[in-house]
């Protein structure tokens, strides 16, 4: 398997972008997450996969081999490289959190639109620039959230926009853990307070702040209480945390994430009508569907034996992985812009934004002793 090499990548290039109008994606570094994306990119009818960058030809070119990617992939020495062929549309960004700001600056300013790995910043502030420089050069934003691609995701939310099933939300619950090896506890980015400073509050606590603002129809809570007893690394990195939500209209959310506790992605929203239950809410037990279980107006048999009427479980089957689905949702936004000189999609950003605002509360009133911090 060859692949093409940064000193004679633009003109082995341009025959074959002229041959379809799939979207061209190249990947800024060649972290682990990426392969998750490399294929994905792969599987979607409407994106080729065409380039990832490294700090050096070698490892980007056994990455490329290691990863499937086509043979007519281009390999580069550096990121910059990747940022200057003017034959790929979309860079996907998997660096840690701490060099997002910089690199997803640079994607935008090269006009290349930006899919771009959660956390999408350490901090709001950095976030406000990260999307200021997608506006002003006209790309689409979206974070890598894979789950609300999800065709379940839209089927979850007809249950819960149902007055007569459901009623109003009054609370959520999320958690996402898993149980980190030693080497992870040691070596892994996350846990490096110079590259993802956040820690599981912003790894697997993004995911939970996400379902708890999608069931909430993205209204973001009055308040944020962190929860008493968060556990640190040695290197000061949060490895467990939860927090509280409030809402001005009585609603509550609770969250719980950690690298410390076995595997565990549920969400439980509950209305005044019906109960949403599920538990493999990031990434579904299987990839050809993902089921959930709805109760609505439940009750007691009349001896007190059993529940009436009993919870049903819903399986909605997908004809691609949601990772799959997310790159062929962002392609399409892509070529809107790109052939119909329509603008960039909002909603992402938007939705991205107050994830980003409930983050800080929380690492805020873990940071003032648990005190409640308004938004």
């Amino acid at each position: 398997m060859s692949f093409i090499s940064s000193s004679n990548l633009h003109s082995s290039y341009s025959n074959m972008a002229l041959e379809g109008s799939k979207v061209k994606f190249g990947i800024l570094d060649c972290a682990e997450i990426g392969r998750k994306l490399a294929r994905a990119i792969t599987l979607a009818p409407n994106s080729d996969l065409c380039a990832v960058a490294s700090r050096s030809v070698e490892k980007a070119k056994n990455y490329a081999i290691k990863n499937g990617f086509p043979s007519t992939s281009k390999v580069y020495g550096s990121y910059e490289q990747l940022l200057d062929d003017p034959d790929i549309d979309v860079v996907y960004v998997p660096l840690p959190t701490s060099l997002h700001l910089e690199w997803a600056v640079k994607v935008a300013e090269k006009k290349k639109h930006l899919l771009l790995e959660k956390p999408v910043a350490l901090n709001v502030d950095e976030f406000d620039v990260i999307v200021k420089a997608c506006e002003d050069n006209g790309v689409q934003f979206m974070d890598g959230t894979m789950w609300m691609h999800n065709p379940r995701t839209l089927k979850m939310r007809e249950f819960l926009d149902d007055s007569e099933k459901f009623g109003e939300l009054r609370s959520v619950h999320s958690i996402f853990t898993f149980t980190a090896e030693d080497d992870f506890l040691k070596n892994d980015i996350r846990v490096k307070p110079d590259l993802d400073a956040l820690g599981a509050l912003g790894d697997v606590g993004w995911y939970c702040i996400r379902s708890i603002l999608w069931a909430a129809n993205y209204e973001l809570p009055k308040t944020v209480t962190a929860i008493r007893g968060p556990i640190f690394h040695d290197s000061g990195v949060i490895l467990a945390c939860g927090a509280s939500l409030q809402w001005e209209d009585g609603k509550v959310a609770t969250f719980q994430a950690s690298f410390l506790t076995n595997l565990t992605m549920d969400v439980t929203a509950l209305g005044t009508k019906g109960t949403l239950h599920l538990h493999d809410f990031v990434i579904p037990f299987q990839e050809t569907s993902a089921s959930f279980t709805v109760a609505s107006k439940s009750g007691f048999e009349e001896l007190v034996t059993g529940w009436v009427p009993v919870p049903s479980e819903h399986i909605v089957p997908t004809d691609l992985p949601q990772e799959a689905r997310m790159v062929k949702e962002f392609s399409s936004l892509v070529t809107r812009i790109n052939e119909s000189g329509s603008k960039p999609e909002t909603k992402w950003p938007i939705i991205s934004r107050k994830k980003q605002l409930v983050l800080d509360a929380v690492k805020a009133s873990i940071d003032q002793g648990f005190e409640t911090v308004d938004i």
